[in-house]
């Protein structure tokens, strides 16, 4: 069973808090995007990032000191977003580690899939973003089906944690074989059911946690889980799509 999940647009270089044990899986087509990426001008990727001066100000610096190959950091700690924060690797103990090196994948524009213990730097490049002027015309057409293929390698299950944006870059590869459960954490708001996006991260997070500290291998387990006050709601989930519902105050947290 592996389980994949987003990765954060926030990112910070940690040199000290674990130790890189893996080399991302891609790096020959993720050093062609990096080459890519460097040859674009200030306005070019003003454009590709469709962000402000000032984060295409940084996000360039960024670029300009981007090396794959030194002065790196594991994915798990890189990746800073709210969902990082509220997983909380950092905390984890070292069977759950152990764990998610060997079932969590972190899809990513940039790297494809990333192991939490492959050594990557900081970089600015969404999976949706329309590849003006690359070799390709879109990243999900240049990641093709290597990512799925990959997961599937040794497992016939994928827990789906990541945002649409992200697990599109599986769900046309599946098959009778390859198998993948998406969870989703909604909110009853104005007397309908809904995902609040920064709630379902922070509840995305506590689950990857809850996975790996109870070492879970069969997917009926992930319905224990009770974070936020979540309930796991049998009558609107399938067997493939885990609905997870709620009435927790945010607010007060």
């Amino acid at each position: 069973m592996k389980i994949i999940i987003a990765p954060a647009k926030k990112m910070k270089r940690d040199l000290d808090t674990f130790p890189i044990k893996t080399k991302p899986a891609f790096l020959e087509k993720t050093q062609i995007l990096a080459e890519f990426l460097k040859s674009r001008t200030t306005n070019e990727l003003k454009q590709l990032w469709n962000a402000s001066d000032k984060v295409v100000e940084s996000s360039q610096k960024q670029l300009e000191e981007l090396d794959l190959a030194n002065q790196l950091t594991p994915a798990i700690i890189a990746f800073s977003g709210i969902q990082y924060q509220y997983m909380a690797p950092d905390l984890f103990t070292e069977p759950a580690l152990d764990y998610i090196q060997d079932n969590l994948r972190i899809l990513s524009g940039f790297y494809g899939a990333l192991r939490p213990f492959d050594g990557v730097c900081p970089y600015r490049l969404e999976l949706k973003t329309p590849m003006v002027g690359f070799i390709d015309y879109s990243l999900y057409h240049f990641w093709g089906s290597d990512v799925a293929d990959s997961l599937f390698k040794n497992d016939d299950l994928v827990i789906n944690l990541a945002s649409k944006e992200y697990s599109r870059l599986i769900s046309p590869y599946l098959s009778e074989n390859r198998r993948m459960i998406t969870v989703d954490f909604l909110e009853e708001k104005n007397g309908k059911w809904r995902t609040i996006a920064t709630h379902a991260k922070m509840a995305r997070g506590e689950m990857v946690r809850f996975i790996a500290e109870r070492q879970i291998k069969n997917p009926t387990e992930l319905q224990d889980f009770h974070d936020f006050d979540f309930e796991f709601d049998k009558q609107s989930s399938t067997s493939d799509h885990f609905i997870f519902k709620t009435n927790f105050d945010f607010k007060r947290r």
